[in-house]
């Protein structure tokens, strides 16, 4: 196999360029091309090949991780379509969200102070329901309405709340520590 760089990630897979996919379709083509370029095959050929099966290795793996998350996948999308996400730079969202990420974070904090492991473990699984229903959203904007601007605050929202994940997460640890 040789992989064409030029390819965009959905085309390497032979997917759909769309937000909703098929999860074994791209469990399934990306096990089949890791296999074809794996670096292992080409252990007795040239420095050249290797190099180049190592590369195409490495292109079809991130290819995979990319279109795996659900938060990567829009943001190649919408990149793909020419939007950058201005995650860094944008910090405008709705009061109405701004004020829920402040409740949040207060009931993260409480709850690590309080020790109350029970308490983080519910606001990790309702922060993930909450994902899931940006996702759905992401998903309408970008597949149904190609509402591109809606994609990109919504990936916004989505990184606030992966962070707020992320805060959770090590709460947790903490206190099984």
């Amino acid at each position: 196999m040789s992989t064409d760089f030029s390819q965009d990630f959905f085309s390497l897979f032979n997917l759909p360029r769309r937000f909703a996919i098929d999860g074994s379709a791209l469990e399934h083509a990306w096990r089949t091309a890791a296999a074809q370029v794996h670096p292992d095959r080409y252990a007795s050929s040239s420095d050249a090949e290797k190099r180049s099966a190592l590369m195409q290795a490495t292109r079809v793996n991130e290819a995979y991780q990319t279109l795996k998350s659900p938060l990567n996948r829009a943001r190649y999308l919408l990149t793909l379509s020419g939007v950058d996400t201005q995650e860094d730079t944008n910090t405008q969202m709705p009061a109405a969200f701004l004020m829920a990420q402040m409740e949040w974070r207060e009931n993260i904090e409480d709850a690590r102070a309080g020790r109350e492991l029970e308490r983080l473990e519910t606001l990790s699984r309702q922060l993930r329901d909450e994902s899931r229903a940006h996702q759905t959203e992401l998903e309408q904007a970008l597949d149904q309405r190609t509402d591109l601007d809606a994609a990109a605050l919504l990936v916004r929202k989505l990184r606030f709340l992966e962070k707020l994940d992320q805060e959770i997460g090590d709460a947790i640890e903490a206190l099984l520590d």
